[in-house]
């Protein structure tokens, strides 16, 4: 009965390791295929365009994207006047975020407009087409996000249309940030410079209780139900994705993810700045949050990553080496 029972345990294990595996393999080859498939039609496109000579209807095309564009984008933002409506104030960090995101989103847009329309003149021979704008014309045949605005823009690794999409609605995220004051709940993924605003966050708090920001860090709890007041301290935000894992909100914890599905979105979270000797311990796992799904970045000349953003600890009944094995990540916006 004892050999029978030690057999039996043995096997379950072995049932379950192997479902956990086949999960993994799963997920990893369906996110490989993903990349490769992803490079090669990028590889296909480019070849297709390299091989075709501008004609009349790839005139019109590009005509037409650029006009299209031009004719979605909205007015830059008034800077004065919101720095008259929103000025800097010690108690609240949150007005010069603010206000230095715009000023980032006026020079990205302004970069977006400048270039189009100087592809548009060249295109009637009204300026000469260089180097430059002629790879303008093949990123925007080929529906990709223009080298042009690189250095202008926040990471991304969506197609053209869906950028555009995507840069909308953080225009008008912001806009009506301006028009009728910090919302309740944030759109984290819509920040050009999210660490700005984690920053901001701790400021606020630092020094509402004259407590030194080092001493300070976030605690995190995850939200059910949508709120209808801001917290006494700290923000909501909203807008992330589970990568390679789900949340359960029957049992409130990391689970896996479903078959197939790599992705899943995140459920509204607190962040609760407190002192970090207060902190309590509690299963977790401490989860890596990324802008993009490439996961690498650069260090920029703030000392900040140009893709980590921070790691948010959510709550498990696994040890860490369950979810590290299967890369579950949080991102702040998907490729597509």
């Amino acid at each position: 009965w004892y050999q029978r029972r030690v057999h039996g345990k043995q096997w379950y294990q072995r049932r379950v390791h192997g479902k956990q595996w086949y999960q993994r393999r799963v997920h990893g080859k369906q996110w490989y295929q993903r990349r490769v498939h992803g490079r090669m039609f990028k590889s296909i496109l480019k070849t297709e365009t390299q091989g075709s000579g501008a004609d009349d209807n790839t005139t019109a095309k590009l005509q037409s994207i650029a006009t299209d564009i031009l004719g979605k984008l909205p007015a830059q933002f008034d800077i004065q006047r919101i720095q008259a409506k929103y000025p800097q104030r010690y108690e609240d960090s949150m007005n010069t975020v603010l206000v230095q995101e715009l000023q980032r989103f006026n020079k990205l847009t302004a970069r977006i407009k400048d270039t189009l329309e100087d592809m548009k003149k060249a295109l009637v021979g009204l300026v000469v087409m260089n180097k430059e704008l002629d790879g303008l014309c093949t990123d925007l045949i080929n529906g990709a996000i223009p080298n042009m605005w690189d250095d202008y823009s926040y990471p991304s690794l969506k197609p053209l249309a869906s950028y555009i999409q995507d840069l909308l609605l953080r225009l008008e995220f912001f806009q009506d940030w301006v028009d009728n004051d910090k919302p309740t709940v944030f759109w984290m993924s819509g920040f050009f410079f999210t660490q700005a605003f984690m920053t901001g966050t701790l400021q606020n708090y630092a020094r509402k209780y004259k407590i030194p920001i080092d001493l300070c860090d976030f605690d995190f709890e995850i939200l059910e139900d949508e709120p209808f007041q801001p917290p006494e301290d700290g923000v909501y935000v909203r807008g992330l994705f589970l990568e390679g894992a789900k949340w359960d909100p029957e049992r409130k914890v990391l689970s896996e993810a479903a078959p197939k599905e790599l992705f899943s979105p995140c459920p509204l979270i607190w962040l609760k700045p407190a002192k970090v000797v207060d902190f309590e311990e509690v299963p977790h796992y401490n989860c890596p949050v990324y802008k993009i799904s490439s996961r690498f970045g650069m260090l920029s000349t703030t000392g900040h990553s140009t893709n980590y953003v921070m790691a948010i600890r959510l709550p498990s009944d696994k040890p860490q080496d369950h979810w590290i094995l299967r890369g579950v990540a949080l991102l702040t916006q998907l490729d597509d």
